[in-house]
């Protein structure tokens, strides 16, 4: 299973590499909540990608950061999203996203359905299926699975800085 993770985080570096003369990219920071049979803090990097803002890709990595069974614990995730808003010409539409995409960790695999508000807000919901039958010290991570995340732009931060 680790060989399957390592060649898909291969096959999405590379595939960016080629994917960047043909879209704009934008780098961001983003901070969210987590709910997946525990509470997590999530603190990561996106990468997104657009040709036109009716269709926008985001791939990104994070650390999911929580306390299980009573003791603290640190999860890698890996995740990809695809925005859509096919309303063209009127910047007011676009104040929205449809949002679905996937999000992988070491212990579990979450399809996932939300939208995206403004740009900078994600609110999604999918459901978790195991990959680790052991979970995160000792607990099986399965089932519902709510994210709440802030994005930020780098260049914005780097424009409030001036």
């Amino acid at each position: 299973m680790k060989k399957i993770l390592l060649f898909n985080l291969f096959i999405m570096m590379f595939s960016t590499s080629l994917v960047k003369a043909q879209f704009t990219m934008h780098k961001m920071i983003h901070v969210g909540y987590v709910y997946q049979n525990q509470s997590f803090g999530e603190v990561g990097g996106r990468l997104l990608f657009l040709k036109t803002d009716d269709v926008i890709y985001r791939i990104g990595a994070s650390a999911l950061m929580g306390v299980a069974n009573s003791e603290f614990a640190i999860m890698p995730k890996v995740q990809g999203d695809v925005l859509i808003n096919f309303e063209r010409n009127v910047d007011l539409y676009h104040s929205y996203y449809f949002l679905a995409g996937a999000e992988v960790t070491t212990k579990y695999a979450a399809p996932k359905i939300g939208v995206n508000l403004l740009g900078l807000i994600d609110l999604t919901a999918g459901y978790a299926f195991p990959i680790d039958k052991k979970g995160i010290n000792g607990k099986e991570l399965k089932g519902l699975n709510i994210n709440f995340t802030l994005n930020i732009p780098l260049v914005l931060l780097h424009d409030l800085t001036k």
